[in-house]
């Protein structure tokens, strides 16, 4: 038997066959009404989150491709996604409170702004910086931390005009950063975390 990547994932399709894919490997293709508002890059973050979700928040192994699509939608809901199609048979939503809308709080901060209040310090400190923003934000118990800007605060600290590798990499750590201070909160938040 070959060992499972680390970084992959198992999708079981209907057909009882279990694919591995990483986070990396997964494409996103949405056809219909209602995904204007969302870039090619919006979705493959959220894809990503909810890979990370499964892979890292739950220890799962493996998930069915229901499953995964099923999150993935109830995601994309929440930002406005509004789709036609049914949910898949295997995923049952959990009873809630019915939302009016409008009524989502959400604690939003600009990453160019916080890159801009690090000043000359640049990555030394602006990661602590940004572990603090994400606290004060936890403070208001949203039920959305958004955090905006993430391209143009990593050109400004990396003082690059165009993307590069050492771009990517800084996007990559900054990311990692905010999920790992997200998940090692002393109390576990009950928000979702959006970095754009």
């Amino acid at each position: 038997m070959i060992a499972l990547s680390s970084d992959c994932l198992l999708f079981q399709t209907t057909s009882g066959e279990s694919i591995p894919f990483s986070a990396e490997m997964i494409s996103v293709e949405l056809t219909g009404e209602g995904i204007g508002p969302f870039d090619p890059e919006f979705l493959k973050q959220a894809a990503s989150a909810v890979f990370h979700y499964f892979k890292n928040d739950l220890g799962r192994i493996t998930v069915t491709v229901g499953e995964f699509a099923g999150a993935l939608e109830k995601v994309l809901r929440g930002f406005g996604l509004k789709s036609e199609v049914a949910e898949p048979p295997d995923v049952v939503e959990p009873e809630s409170t019915p939302s009016k809308p409008g009524s989502q709080r959400v604690s939003k901060t600009d990453l160019r702004q916080l890159a801009c209040e690090s000043g000359k310090g640049f990555e030394l400190f602006f990661f602590p910086r940004l572990r603090d923003e994400l606290r004060a934000q936890l403070t208001h118990d949203p039920q959305l931390v958004h955090f905006d800007g993430l391209r143009g605060c990593v050109k400004q600290l990396t003082g690059a005009r165009r993307w590069s590798p050492r771009c990517q990499s800084l996007h990559d750590q900054i990311v990692e950063y905010l999920r790992n201070c997200f998940a090692t909160q002393p109390n576990p938040p009950t928000c979702a975390l959006l970095v754009e």
